[in-house]
């Protein structure tokens, strides 16, 4: 047995070698600067100053190039911001390593992994480093990750085990042999190039963005084909041209739908919820169907020993000998209930042990006794009674004994015990009662998850008679306990829908059964799934949605898309009311975005057509789309209803709500040129600054209407919104009223029409959208215009 290295040579390894991680590129202050500064926004400002001074608006330039400043100021801090949130919640994700430095075992983060450190290795951990092994038992690997073969690698002394796979089974201990960059794995992730995937929300949000942008981009064509035949000099076409596609065309959605699902993953982060992949959330939004794990989710994963039934001989013998098998894995929560009764384990000679896994559901320890070797068995007691030599009258009591207990709720384990190195005919000691107490919370979180569309079903390797105990006392819904031996004769995937609704808990389980229910459920359901162990690993990753509970093994929090940072299904509870908040959110920001595009461009282009000139100043466009953007940065924390079902949002839905509020801003303005310029024969600067005002505070009291299917005075967004719109509202009125940045000064008077006119259509908007109901409803899109998947 390897001795280890010491803390010192560890820090001389430290410094030659780096740390043991994979070299993140990210871009440095300037770098994002730059890339902000050759956006498409940001060039399009650009041209637009350099137009404004070849013209000899000196000011006009210069504005513009003090506006694209801040923006790119505010961009970049927020984008820290939510960077910086992002990193400390990984940090809590970090893996440690059980090491031996200077000839003792301690824990130590996997960064700090050196080559030749010796560290242990047990089914469930995540493989930190190219490592060599030096002892195995009973011990495989599962590197599907590198290598793509699903089935786990049996290993022993000699064989390579690779940086990103995982222990399968077994326990082996290992020598590191290559860090970070220089693993098998570092050297392949250079070679990738990586990127982001989007939801296909984003996507169907930018395909829309992406036919208002061909929209804007035809009317700018046919307005200065316009222009140029009524002689209108071109350097105006093209500042004209530019205003309108920098005002018109929605280009900071991509940017403006990261930040407020980075700012959602916040949010969660502050219910104790890390989310791995981003898109999940929008599966998350949809989620109806939930199996759950009992152990820690339902129940407060506090395990004591509630009784203890020896056969034959004293309790203190039984309690004992398990403790010395629990002795060998000390971390286990079942373990440490055994060794807490029993207050110090026993000193033994262990000649072998092999821990307990999902295949075999047993611990073996071999020990040495003056008598000889003895061989201890202790685990789930239909395995044990399997091994066990016993009468058929003898096994009947033994049932009755496991069922008496499950009825008290308790988990039973048995031990059993054989003179010599084999597990056969061995000697049935007695069995050991678990108790562990339900979580207060768990009744009032599924009773609110049936309430809001989220069917639950218990998932448990416990019998029948302790997940009906438990099931019942949670009021899961259902009347059903189903069992592999209850299952259909197709299996788990000839299982209908009435049958899953029916059913309160699947008991007696395997990982492998875990995985069928899984599949099967997706059929009829977006399924959430959770776990512990690496035996879920299968289960989780095929979830639309995997869940890692609080003290899952290392290798299951990597595959997860969402991490638990806390115990129990209250938790999960506020996780799926997050991720409705957050694409309602996105959702909100969408229809108030493409109304507002759609309304400048089309306008604009019907007054372009009749009058012959655009009815804005191109700094008084350049103003309108900034100023719609300063509240933007709220929403992403808004104060959002959701729908009190699992919703998938309807795109065609949305689109068609988007256009008709836009029809609306169209109409309103036109009407507003007709009457000022027309009616009232105000000058045409008049007219534009009047245009101005009435563009942003429309725009604005549309975010009111948007946000909710309520009427917009009985759900008001966030405070935080309300100062943003407030503030941009209050600023536009300024410049109008005192004729900074506009073509002309108007009275007060002029002001408060224009805000009455706005507030006048605003509830045109109001009723539309309160129309629809009905329609909604006859459709199947449930509140906040969702529509039921």
């Amino acid at each position: 047995m390897q001795s280890g290295i010491t803390n010192e040579e560890a820090r001389a390894y430290l410094g030659a070698h780096g740390y043991n991680e994979i070299a993140e590129h990210k871009p440095s202050l300037l770098a994002k600067l730059s890339r902000r500064i050759v956006s498409p926004i940001s060039l399009m400002l650009l041209v637009a100053a350099v137009l404004s001074y070849v013209e000899g608006q000196d000011f006009d330039g210069n504005f513009i190039l003090l506006l694209l400043a801040l923006n790119i100021a505010v961009t970049l801090w927020q984008e820290k911001k939510a960077d910086t949130a992002i990193q400390e919640l990984n940090a809590h994700l970090t893996a440690e390593v059980k090491t031996l430095r200077d000839g003792a075992w301690q824990k130590i983060p996997a960064r700090l992994l050196v080559p030749h450190d010796v560290i242990e290795l047990r089914a469930g951990d995540v493989i930190p480093a190219d490592t060599s092994v030096l002892e195995a038992h009973s011990a495989s690997a599962n590197e599907a990750a590198l290598t793509g073969e699903s089935l786990p690698k049996e290993k022993k002394a000699g064989d390579t085990l690779y940086s990103g796979s995982f222990v399968a089974s077994g326990i082996m201990t290992a020598m590191v042999s290559a860090t970070g960059g220089d693993t098998y794995f570092g050297k392949t992730l250079a070679k990738i190039d990586t990127g982001n995937k989007r939801s296909s929300l984003e996507r169907q949000i930018l395909r829309i963005s992406q036919l208002l942008s061909s929209l804007a981009l035809l009317a700018v064509l046919l307005l200065s084909a316009l222009l140029w035949l009524r002689h209108t000099p071109v350097l105006e076409i093209l500042r004209l041209d530019l205003s309108l596609v920098i005002a018109g065309i929605p280009i900071s959605l991509p940017t403006v739908m990261t930040l407020i699902i980075a700012f959602g993953v916040i949010a969660l982060a502050k219910k104790d919820v890390v989310v791995r992949r981003l898109s999940s959330l929008e599966d998350l939004a949809d989620t109806d169907y939930l199996l759950t794990d009992k152990t820690g989710t339902l129940t407060e994963n506090k395990i004591s020993v509630g009784e203890i039934l020896a056969y034959g001989h004293p309790e203190e013998e039984l309690l004992g000998l398990a403790a010395a098998v629990a002795a060998e894995e000390p971390d286990s929560s079942i373990n440490q209930a055994i060794l807490a009764r029993m207050k110090a384990a026993p000193v033994t000679q262990i000649i072998s042990f092999v821990p307990g896994d999902s295949d075999r559901k047993r611990s073996t320890l071999t020990m040495q006794t003056d008598d000889g070797p003895v061989t201890l068995s202790f685990g789930t007691p239909q395995v044990i009674i399997g091994l066990s030599s016993i009468s058929a009258e003898r096994r009947k009591e033994f049932d009755a004994d496991v069922n008496a207990f499950a009825e008290r709720g308790y988990r039973s384990l048995a031990l059993a015990r054989v003179r010599g190195e084999r597990e056969s005919d061995m000697e049935l000691l007695g069995l050991i009662g678990l108790s562990d107490t339900l979580r207060a919370d768990a009744k009032d979180a599924i009773s609110f998850l049936a309430d809001n569309g989220v069917g639950v079903s218990m998932v448990t390797g416990d019998n029948r008679a302790i997940a009906k105990e438990i099931a019942g006392t949670l009021s899961i819904p259902g009347a059903r306990i189903e069992t592999p031996e209850t299952r259909p004769a197709g299996g788990w995937g000839a299982l209908s829908k009435d049958a899953f609704e029916g059913t309160q808990a699947f008991a007696e389980i395997l990982p492998e059964d875990k995985y069928e229910l899984v599949k099967s459920a997706k059929r009829f359901y977006t399924v959430a799934a959770n776990g512990d162990g690496v035996n879920d690993l299968p289960a989780v990753k095929e979830a639309h949605v995997g869940f890692a509970v609080k003290n899952a093994v290392d290798a299951l929090k990597g595959a997860a898309d969402i991490v638990l940072l806390s115990d129990g299904i209250a938790v999960m509870r506020d996780a799926f009311i997050e991720g409705r908040k957050i694409f309602m959110r996105l959702y909100a920001y969408s229809i108030y975005r493409i109304s507002e595009s759609f309304r400048l461009i089309v306008t604009i282009a019907v007054l372009g057509f009749f009058v012959g000139t655009y009815p804005l100043s191109p700094l008084q466009l350049i103003l309108i789309a900034l100023l719609n953007d300063i509240p933007i940065i709220s929403l992403g924390g808004d104060r959002v209803q959701i729908a009190n079902r699992p919703s998938k949002l309807n795109v065609k839905e949305q689109f068609s709500l988007s256009i008709l509020f836009g029809l609306v801003g169209v109409a309103n303005s036109l009407l507003l040129y007709f009457v000022t310029f027309n009616l009232l024969h105000l000058p045409l600067p008049v007219v534009q600054t009047m245009f101005f005002l009435k563009l942003t505070v429309s725009g604005h009291l549309l975010i009111y209407v948007a946000h909710t299917k309520e009427r917009w005075w009985r759900y008001l967004p966030s405070a935080a919104v309300i100062i943003a719109t407030l503030v941009t509202q209050v600023i536009a009125t300024v410049l109008a009223v005192s004729g900074a940045l506009m073509p002309a000064a108007i009275p007060v008077s002029f002001a408060i029409f224009v805000w009455i006119w706005s507030l006048c259509f605003m509830q045109i908007s109001e009723l539309i959208k309160i129309a629809r109901r009905p329609l909604q409803n006859q459709h199947g899109i449930g509140p906040g215009f969702y529509q039921k998947s």
